[in-house]
């Protein structure tokens, strides 16, 4: 399978290069702004400066670059047959809107984590909110990343908190209280919380936990390598050869039916 890469000089991409070989699979090219910062990278990977150009070269293209790109990738993309997986977080309304129109005419696998751990863990969040009422059972999501990360809650953090709120049947923008300070006055009933810590080098930790008054469920995620989020986005891709065109989650990549 011929396999693009958007932003192939990072360090996602860089790990993205080393899984695609080692699932026998070619690396049709990548994607950059940077075409000097490819040291390190194969030479006979072939480097583009825009998507149209790497779409011509690849049957699925892995994209973990920033939300800013979503439009043109998606123009770019849409109506030549090229599957897309992207890993790329912070979407607004009208973007992931604008995903779902796209995916009437192309294969995309839109997942906030491509960790098979964390699918799990969303898929028992939302079980788990379904089961537990949210009048006895305070949810609340603590998450703690590297120092050098900008957004706060995490993607992952609010995915999780998403299915959350799907199992307990509302929307997650009318529960969420993030970042709490100062005279808050008492939890409000059916919140779901979140709490976002930063330091050192850590590349991912999520814990969910439901607390009532009699007892505390945890269910915790800990990524130690960066590299489990590339084997995840390559199991994907491959996923996608034969798929029609749809909008897919990784729960659909594993194989996990419905709820």
């Amino acid at each position: 399978m011929r396999i693009g890469i958007a932003g192939i000089t990072g360090r996602v991409g860089r790990l993205l290069v080393e899984e695609v070989l080692a699932a026998g699979a070619t690396v049709a090219g990548g994607l950059t702004r940077s075409p000097g910062q490819a040291a390190g990278l194969p030479a006979d990977i072939p480097l583009f400066t825009s998507m149209s150009a790497l779409a011509e070269q690849c049957e699925v293209v892995i994209d973990f670059t920033h939300a800013d790109t979503l439009v043109s990738s998606a123009r770019s993309l849409v109506g030549t047959g090229v599957a897309w997986v992207l890993g790329t977080t912070g979407l607004s309304a009208p973007q992931n809107q604008m995903l779902r129109d796209a995916a009437g005419n192309m294969t995309i696998v839109h997942a906030a984590n491509f960790s098979p751990g964390v699918t799990l863990v969303r898929r028992l969040a939302q079980m788990m909110g379904r089961a537990l009422p949210a009048d006895s059972y305070d949810a609340e999501i603590v998450e703690m990343h590297h120092r050098q990360k900008v957004d706060a809650p995490s993607g992952t953090a609010l995915a999780i908190g998403q299915a959350v709120a799907l199992g307990r049947g509302v929307a997650l923008e009318d529960v969420r209280e993030s970042g709490r300070d100062g005279l808050t006055g008492p939890r409000k009933s059916g919140a779901i919380g979140f709490a976002a810590l930063r330091g050192g080098q850590i590349v991912g930790e999520h814990d969910v936990l439901f607390i009532s008054a009699d007892e505390q469920i945890t269910l915790s995620h800990r990524a130690f390598d960066r590299r489990i989020f590339a084997t995840g986005a390559v199991r994907a891709a491959l996923w996608t050869k034969g798929q029609e065109a749809g909008l897919y989650s990784m729960e659909d990549v594993l194989g996990l039916p419905p709820l």
